[in-house]
This record gives C-alpha cells, sequence and structure tokens, in this order.
C-alpha cells in the first residue's frame, strides 16, 4: 500500500484547502464584512464547508495510515481487506467534496421529473426515472419524500416532486437538470417496435434560513383544491392542496401531500423561496456566462443523456461522454460517475 492516502494536488489537496481556509479567514476578521450581509454569509458558509472537507480528508488519512499499519501484520485478514475496499469507496465519493462550491450545494434538494410528450411510453419513462433517482438516493443516505405526484392515464407518471433530505444532495445533482431520452423496445406495443421516449428532470436547492430570499404577500396568488390520489385512495374530502404562484416571475409551486391545508402551504412556501433562489442563480450565471446558462435551460431535443437499452445496452452523457454498458445498474440508482464528471466538467 503507498505511504499517504492524500497526495498533493488533484482531489485530495489538503495544503490547497488550509490555504483557501486562510484566506477565508482573513475576509471573517475584517471589521467590514457585514457591511454587505449577503457576501458575509456566503463567505461563512464557503469556509464552514471547506473546513468540513478538509477534516473529513485528514480523517480519511487517518484511517488509512491505522489499516496500512494493520495490512504490514495481516495482509491476509478479510476484515482489514474489506476495511481497505470500503475506504477507497468512501475515497472515490471523496472526489466529490472538494467540486462543491457555490453557497447551496451543501443543501437538501428538490428534484422534479416531468414526462415528455407521447403519453404511456414517456410516463412509464418517467416512473422509472423516479425509481432510478429514489434508489440513489437510498445509496447515499438521503432521506427522500414525495410532495406531490400526478399518476399517468393507464401507466406510469406524468409528474412528481420529490424532496430529498442530506447534506449536498443538491451538489450531487444540480447538474442532471435536462431531457433525458430512452431508446427501448416498447412493452406497450404489441408489434414490439422501438420506442424513444423522454423525461426532463428539474433541479432546485432546499434553502435554508442562511440564504435569504424576499417574498412579498401581494406578489401571491395562493389556491387551493382537492387533493387526487390513486384509485381513489387517500383522497382528502377537502381542499386541502395548495397552489401558490410568484405573480413577477410567472414561477407555480404546488403541494398536496401533507395532512392539512396549513402544511402543503408551508411546503409550498418552502418550495417557492428555493425556485425564486435558483432563478437567481440563473440571472447571475446569465450575466456571467450566457452560453453556460443555456446549458441549463430544459427543453425538449436538447437531452444531456440517452438510455439506450435496445439493440444494445448502453448509457451515454452527452456533455461529458461518459457511458455505461450496464444499463440495469444505471437504472438502479448508479449515477455517481455521471455526476463526477459534470462537477469536473463544471
Amino acid at each position: 500500500m503507498p505511504t499517504t492516502f492524500l497526495p498533493s494536488g488533484g482531489f485530495f489537496d489538503p495544503e490547497k484547502l488550509q490555504k483557501q481556509i486562510s484566506e477565508l479567514d482573513q475576509q471573517v476578521n475584517n471589521p467590514n464584512l457585514w457591511d454587505n450581509p449577503e457576501n458575509a454569509r456566503a463567505v461563512l458558509q464557503k469556509k464552514s464547508g471547506l473546513e468540513k472537507t478538509l477534516g473529513e480528508l485528514v480523517a480519511m488519512e487517518s484511517e488509512y495510515k491505522n489499516l496500512r499499519d494493520l495490512y504490514e501484520i495481516a495482509p491476509d485478514d478479510a476484515d482489514v481487506l474489506n476495511a481497505i475496499e470500503a475506504l477507497g469507496q468512501t475515497a472515490h465519493r471523496a472526489k466529490f467534496i472538494t467540486l462543491f462550491r457555490e453557497p447551496a450545494d451543501g443543501n437538501g434538494a428538490f428534484l422534479f421529473i416531468q414526462a415528455g410528450a407521447g403519453g404511456t411510453e414517456a410516463q412509464d419513462w418517467a416512473q422509472m426515472m423516479s425509481r432510478m433517482y429514489a434508489r440513489w438516493a437510498e445509496r447515499h443516505g438521503f432521506k427522500i419524500d414525495v410532495i406531490e405526484e400526478h399518476e399517468g392515464d393507464t401507466a406510469g407518471i406524468k409528474n412528481i416532486t420529490y424532496q430529498i433530505s442530506g447534506e449536498r444532495a443538491y451538489g450531487w445533482l444540480k447538474n442532471e437538470i435536462g431531457v433525458h431520452r430512452l431508446v427501448r423496445i416498447s412493452p406497450f406495443n404489441a408489434n414490439g417496435k422501438r420506442q424513444t421516449s423522454f423525461a426532463s428532470v428539474d433541479v432546485w436547492p432546499d434553502i435554508d434560513d442562511t440564504i435569504e430570499i424576499e417574498i412579498n404577500d401581494k406578489d401571491l396568488r395562493i389556491d387551493t383544491y382537492r387533493s387526487s390520489g390513486a384509485g381513489g385512495q387517500h383522497v382528502n374530502k377537502t381542499d386541502s392542496a395548495v397552489r401558490i404562484t410568484h405573480i413577477p416571475t410567472n414561477t407555480v409551486v404546488t403541494c398536496q401531500n401533507e395532512r392539512s391545508q396549513i402544511q402543503n402551504r408551508e411546503m409550498a412556501m418552502k418550495m417557492l423561496r428555493s425556485k425564486l433562489y435558483e432563478l437567481e442563480l440563473q440571472k447571475r450565471a446569465e450575466a456571467e456566462d450566457a452560453a453556460k446558462a443555456a446549458q441549463k435551460k430544459i427543453e425538449w431535443g436538447s437531452q444531456i443523456r440517452n438510455y439506450v437499452l435496445y439493440p444494445y445496452q448502453l448509457v451515454k452523457d452527452v456533455r461529458t461522454g461518459v457511458e455505461k454498458t450496464d444499463s440495469a445498474a444505471v437504472l438502479d440508482g448508479d449515477l455517481d460517475d455521471f455526476m463526477l464528471a459534470s462537477l469536473q466538467q463544471g
């Protein structure tokens, strides 16, 4: 085994992280920092994230040294070998840590999946994607809740909104925004014809109180309606579902899965604050780099990833070129390599 786990440079560079923290410390100690509260919060949040990252990397280095010593004593011990393999997997995931640079990257996320045109085919694909992201979230130990779901006419779903709670969930998911294309033999066609289906993904951060978003009541239109459920089950007989429209931006959020209208309204407001924050980030991106901002727009025909199940098995990310032939594993939530490549590129 090598003598060190954290080589200088690349993903694992504690010296570089410490230098960045020291530079931020100088900003924090500046008495004029809070003249700009928004900037001050961003600086503090970034410093906190870097310190956490450094702590995690140093902890991995310590674990590696312990395992190296044990390996020299008992190179064939199954427990030691299993621990080394587990640490390797942890190191692979740690590659992402140093790529989370935006203030909201450490937050949870809202994930919205929308079936494209094509009726049952697209709605079935949207449901396959909803399971794929749910399995991905479970692999990472994230908590995932359905905020709202609309079932398809005969199969699948028209759309679904997940709340994914866990540290860095948004950082992981933010580059999944876009159109996802599926090619397969249709299970709904008696002639067994090949079918192409589309579904889109949108992601926005689950922002907390450290990120301030000002919303005026006069800018809101709040509607209530009766919740719907599968096959008539679990349908609330009162108008407990809530739809909130932010008039200046025409941003619409809905929630129907909580138990009361008050709870649905609170969740809808939380989603609205998060969406408006994401809109603000997009505006800034447009001002800095119009080309990069265009990549975030969800438009049919601008797919970010192709999932081919016939006549061969291949999942390929259009943006990065990363591809996998084990499509079953990808549909079961094996998405990390795609996400890492996109983060490295961005």
